[in-house]
């Protein structure tokens, strides 16, 4: 996985990462090296030793990067301002396999955003996967869940992975199409 445009890193503290294709958790300890190959959305795919691993962007001082900005809503947001924030949000999601984000690749079927009792929101995400036997699926939601979450006046977010109808190349955007090389 390493390429030319890779960046070599040496991990500044333990971190949690997440082992691609799998998506089972370990712990890699403070001193190893090795390359950052995508840094997209504000997590990291880093190959170390043979091995590929996702490091998602609350984590980035451990690779001696500047966190993400924090997604801001102004004061008087309605439920608009909200869903665009939310979808801002998904956009920043990314398969550490497929540098290309689950909204351009039409992994997000629907997105639904509600009021609640105690005035703040409420978001519901139904999304799929390129395949049912995806080992990132578990990855992706909580990726998304992470990223959402940030929003200020959220209370509930949930992510649900959907196979009905099944995803087929044909629902990627043509920006998706064009970083894939099927445009």
């Amino acid at each position: 996985m390493y390429n030319l445009n890779s960046e070599p890193f040496k991990l500044e503290r333990d971190v949690e990462a997440i082992i691609v294709p799998s998506g089972q958790s370990m712990n890699l300890p403070a001193g190893t090296v090795g390359y950052i190959t995508q840094s997209l959305g504000g997590s990291y795919t880093v190959f170390i030793d043979g091995s590929m691993f996702m490091i998602l962007g609350h984590n980035a001082d451990a690779l001696g990067k500047e966190p993400s900005a924090l997604p801001e809503l102004k004061e008087n947001a309605n439920l608009n301002d909200v869903e665009e924030a939310v979808w801002k949000q998904l956009g920043n999601v990314y398969d550490p396999e497929i540098p290309v984000s689950i909204v351009e690749l039409g992994l997000v079927y629907e997105c639904k955003v509600s009021k609640n009792e105690s005035d703040n929101y409420d978001v519901n995400i139904t999304m799929t996967l390129t395949a049912p036997g995806c080992g990132m699926g578990d990855v992706l939601v909580t990726d998304a869940q992470t990223k959402i979450k940030l929003i200020p006046n959220l209370d509930k977010v949930a992510c649900e992975i959907v196979f009905d109808p099944p995803w087929t190349q044909d629902m990627m955007s043509d920006v998706a199409k064009l970083e894939t090389g099927m445009l």
